[in-house]
């Protein structure tokens, strides 16, 4: 007899599917084809000859220790550095406030894993990071959207939001993914001081927060919460209390690879995940953790960032010229002072998901917006990023896309007609 393996699934697997980034990426592997469809770094950026040192160093020197079980927190020098590098945007923490994890995506679980009951609800922002609906719809989380527009989260309509129960609050400030939108600071106040009056936790993603290369660098929210509670931090003890859970990765200024990212959060909280994260895999890989330490430190990496901010600014710029040049017009899109992505915004008659298939036909790929919206809209938007295709590669695949679009375009709907047929 042939076991029905789907009868024996749980039923929060209902709302598990696979990430449509994920899949597209797949199709996108040929490589006629130009993809602005992953959040990837430029690969020609990594430093291999730095990790290449740092493996040779560590297993020499401590090779019996990167190889054995270690503790569930992560590697002590590696949260210090973390500690040292946050304070510098005003967070004053202690490594008994960081938690090591395998990537952020495993934060964005633990976190899902630790607050999400069946049903809750989770305010995100319309739209938001994929990959954390992902993660919350495993634990089968609904959500509450907030519309954004160039300065971020519309903090205005947050409290008729809140009426409607929400467990806590996920939000992406700095170069948004998707979006590419930076959330002000009079709004990221607003949402702290909001957060506070309601009781209401924020989750903070800061993944591209060190990848700045135009404007003012804003404090992140934790920061703020911080001053505003005025917490007081004794003898290295950290950060006891507070409103803000904030996590970051080492995937967009080391490697994806390395699968190496953490959470800040009061200590309770941090107990909270580890036991979670326990549960998951007993700790991030040690022998990875170390690497990473070694290559980081006396310097390098923010010698390395500079170096890619600067990449990067070229790749924006360039992609925008291109988008000038090569878009139809009526259509739209933003320009991000740093990140990964741009957002387009389409005539709304065209539908990014049914066009993407002529985009294929022409060997040039994106996202469709849709994806990234809990109540299923934006279905005239799209996700391009510019990190990851030389300027003139980046050319030559907008003009492709372009006249994809001009061609849709064309296809205006007859609404007389539609209106006469209703």
């Amino acid at each position: 007899m042939t076991i029905p393996w789907n009868h024996h699934y749980a039923l929060r697997t209902r709302r598990m599917g696979s990430s449509a980034i994920r899949e597209l990426l797949k199709l996108t592997e040929q490589p006629d084809i130009i993809s602005f469809a992953g959040g990837l770094p430029a690969p020609e950026l990594f430093p291999v000859a730095e990790f290449q040192a740092a493996c040779q160093k560590v297993l020499a020197d401590q090779g019996t220790k990167a190889l054995q079980y270690s503790t569930t927190e992560g590697y002590l020098p590696l949260r210090r550095f973390i500690v040292e590098r946050m304070s510098r945007c005003g967070v004053v923490a202690s490594e008994n406030n960081v938690l090591i994890t395998s990537g952020s995506q495993q934060a964005l679980d633990l976190v899902a894993k630790l607050f999400i009951n069946s049903g809750d609800n989770v305010l995100v922002e319309r739209p938001s990071y994929l990959g954390a609906m992902q993660a919350f719809n495993s634990y089968q989380a609904e959500y509450v959207s907030v519309a954004m527009d160039a300065d971020g989260l519309r903090t205005d309509l947050l409290e008729e939001a809140l009426r409607n129960g929400v467990k806590f609050m996920y939000v992406l400030p700095n170069f948004q993914n998707p979006s590419g939108i930076t959330l002000s600071l009079e709004r990221r106040r607003t949402l702290i001081e909001t957060a506070d009056h309601y009781g209401i936790p924020i989750v903070e993603d800061d993944p591209y927060c060190e990848l700045r290369f135009a404007g003012e660098a804003l404090p992140p929210l934790i920061a703020l919460d911080a001053r505003r509670l005025a917490i007081a931090h004794t003898n290295g003890g950290g950060l006891s209390h507070g409103n803000v859970i904030y996590m970051s990765t080492f995937s967009k200024t080391l490697a994806p690879g390395l699968r190496l990212g953490w959470v800040v959060a009061p200590t309770e909280v941090i107990r909270s995940l580890v036991m979670a994260k326990q549960g998951v895999d007993l700790h991030t890989a040690t022998f990875t953790q170390m690497v990473a330490y070694e290559v980081a430190r006396n310097g390098f990496l923010d010698r390395h960032i500079e170096e890619i901010r600067t990449v990067y600014r070229e790749r924006r710029d360039r992609m925008l010229s291109a988008m000038a040049r090569h878009l139809p017009e009526g259509v739209q899109w933003t320009r991000p002072q740093g990140g990964l992505f741009l957002w387009v915004t389409l005539p709304q008659h065209v539908d990014s998901g049914e066009m993407l298939a002529d985009a294929i036909a022409e060997k040039v790929a994106y996202v469709p917006g849709t994806s990234f919206f809990a109540d299923g809209s934006g279905k005239n938007t799209m996700r391009i990023n510019f990190s990851y295709s030389p300027p003139d590669v980046a050319e030559e695949g907008i003009r492709r896309l372009g006249r994809v679009i001009a061609r849709w375009m064309e296809h205006v709907p007859d609404m007389e007609a539609e209106a006469v047929i209703a």
